[in-house]
């Protein structure tokens, strides 16, 4: 029998050792994946290795270069190597890190690793934590804890009284947010109808003006979601004049901080931040600009209180910790993989100033392309950078002289095609102010000069080839 850890190892190795030569996007569709895949339920076993073998030469078509340093679709990054290492020995470990006493190790990297991250973003020190899946349940995680606390104000117990007949809790936030804010609401129960959009100015910032009105007219618990740095252009809602305000309404604020959060960490970027520290919870993502495997979300909520209301669990059978934290009083899922050791490991290789380098470099590399991409033009048809970069997003635009806007919302996905069609680099589209546009983002810490100019290149080509 062939060692499976062994072949595991090599088809890793192999995998990283080509990111730079191999496709930057998958090159199998559909249809071949599942012909590759396809079978019967077998019968009886085969041997290990043999099957990460298999599991390799098949899959291998299929897999987005997102490790790579020419990848810059939907904010996906790669994995720093202590990371990946880190990640090899959280899976034969095998903790299941609920409790302390289940998990002891783990729980302790986990307790550590959330102190570091809150020194990191320079959040309150007394504030409390959790490690998930991604933004997505760390945002369900943070606005559970949110609704407990308004609604407890109200005089109502939704932990012991569910949401029937209980006060209507509002959502402000920006009409530029996140789809998963909205999942997140509709997950607990709040309703999409009771989410209120607020006005937001050319660059899809939360105007001031329009959240006073807002919150003028809304009696009752209140909560307000805002942005550090938008999807599309990287910006940044005005937490020093905003945060204030909903305050002082009565408003649980809540910052979608995915990667944006990390900015605090740049001495340059910081100032995009200022009063971000004011907000009652927040949320991010380490598998994106920290550079750790999938998957890993973190929470940070200012009143721990509240947070244990609405996430601890107990019974019997369990065996809480009195010399320790125990993970699951923070979090929705009892059994849970360890995956905090990855971003401690992560953070130990970077440090701060390692941690600093990694978002200036990627945003200056963001810059980069999407001027130099900006600045394309051939006879009859050219590139359009549609924002000035200050973070790791840009937006690019590909329009034909004379041609409609349909027309140049189609030449545009057309372009983003070719690009990826070629393997050179990988981008994904997206609409802002009603155009099509190519999106890059900038997040891997394997992205470097070189991947720059050979992504200007290949853009070039699909430029010149598109109207040919």
């Amino acid at each position: 029998m062939s060692d499976p850890f062994e072949r595991a190892r090599h088809h890793a190795r192999k995998w990283l050792e080509n990111l730079d030569t191999g496709p930057a996007g998958a090159q199998a569709g559909a249809a071949e994946l599942r012909a590759a895949f396809e079978a019967p339920l077998p019968e009886t076993g085969r041997d290990a290795g043999e099957i990460i073998d298999a599991l390799a030469a098949k899959a291998t078509p299929g897999l987005n270069a997102n490790a790579g340093g020419r990848f810059f679709a939907w904010v996906m990054a790669g994995s720093l190597p202590s990371a990946t290492a880190a990640d090899w020995l959280v899976s034969a470990w095998d903790q299941n890190v609920g409790l302390f006493s289940v998990a002891p190790a783990a729980a302790m990297i986990e307790e550590i690793t959330g102190e570091w991250l809150k020194d990191l973003f320079d959040l309150p020190r007394d504030a409390s934590f959790a490690f998930t899946t991604g933004c997505q349940m760390a945002h369900v995680t943070a606005l559970a804890a949110a609704r407990h606390r308004v609604l407890a104000d109200a005089g109502w117990n939704v932990e012991e009284e569910g949401l029937f007949g209980a006060p209507a809790i509002r959502v402000l936030t920006s009409r530029n947010r996140h789809g998963s804010i909205d999942s997140a609401i509709r997950y607990l129960g709040i309703g999409q109808s009771n989410i209120v959009d607020v006005d937001t100015g050319p660059m899809g910032d939360m105007q001031l003006d329009d959240l006073e009105h807002k919150l003028s007219h809304y009696d009752g618990p209140i909560i307000l979601c805002l942005n550090a740095a938008d999807l599309n252009v990287g910006t940044f809602d005005d937490f020093a004049a905003l945060i204030p305000v909903a305050r002082a309404a009565g408003a649980w604020v809540h910052v979608d901080g995915a990667f944006g959060l990390f900015a605090r960490v740049s001495e340059r970027l910081r100032p995009l931040t200022e009063g971000i520290e004011l907000a009652d919870s927040w949320a991010t993502d380490g598998h994106k600009w920290l550079n750790v495997p999938y998957d890993c979300g973190i929470a940070f909520v200012r009143d721990a209180e509240a947070h244990r209301a609405a996430m601890a669990l107990g019974a019997a059978y369990l065996s809480p910790s009195r010399e320790a934290r125990d993970p699951n009083d923070w979090n929705l899922e009892l059994s849970r993989r360890a995956r905090a050791i990855p971003v401690y490991a992560a953070l130990q290789e970077l440090g701060r100033q390692g941690v600093a380098d990694l978002i200036d470099r990627c945003c200056e590399h963001c810059h980069a392309l999407v001027s130099g991409i900006g600045a394309l033009s051939v006879p009859g048809a050219s590139a359009k950078a549609l924002n000035d970069p200050v973070l790791n997003q840009g937006l690019v635009r590909f329009e034909r002289a004379g041609a409609s806007k349909e027309e140049n919302d189609a030449f545009t996905d057309d372009i983003i095609a070719r690009v990826n069609a070629s393997g050179e680099a990988f981008f994904s589209p997206t609409t802002w102010n009603g155009q099509h546009a190519m999106r890059v983002s900038v997040v891997s810490w394997r992205t470097d000069e070189e991947d720059v100019k050979r992504t200007i290149a290949a853009v070039a080509k699909a430029l010149s080839d598109a109207n040919a």
